[in-house]
């Protein structure tokens, strides 16, 4: 996610890995296998040579954190490595899948809604800023 954003704040040039690995305090061969699966997701472009370097293949504005995540990371939400609509409980667990999809939907809120630009302008949508808003959401539990 920093590489990305770090490549939303260029303003469209390439930037060198090692200036991407430096900036975020990433380990040059880890930042190149990120990179290399954002290529994967055709999120990141590549140029080689003296002014090449990575640049994003669309505009920071049109890719979402949640094509990131999903490029690096998978699917947003997994329960024992299956889809929440894949799995079935019996008896008095049977709503629990219910409860896997509504959580699915409630990351997707936030994740599918803000871009790379916003939060390298640090213009976040209301609804995501409003959400962090109540005391309760910073306390880990």
């Amino acid at each position: 996610m920093r590489a990305a954003l770090e490549l939303a704040g260029a303003g469209g040039g390439p930037l060198k890995g090692e200036r991407i690995a430096e900036a975020q305090g990433i380990p040059l061969k880890f930042l190149e296998n990120i990179m290399l699966e954002l290529r994967h997701a055709d999120l990141v472009r590549s140029q080689r040579g003296p002014e090449g370097g990575y640049r994003l293949a669309r505009p920071a504005a049109g890719i979402t954190v949640g094509e990131v995540i999903r490029a690096v990371d998978g699917p947003l939400a997994s329960v024992r490595g299956q889809a929440p609509e894949e799995v079935s409980y019996a008896d008095a667990a049977e709503s629990l899948q219910t409860v896997w999809i509504a959580l699915r939907a409630a990351v997707r809120s936030v994740v599918d809604t803000v871009t790379l630009a916003d939060v390298a302008a640090g213009t976040l949508p209301r609804e995501v800023v409003n959400a962090t808003r109540d005391p309760d959401a910073w306390v880990r539990r």
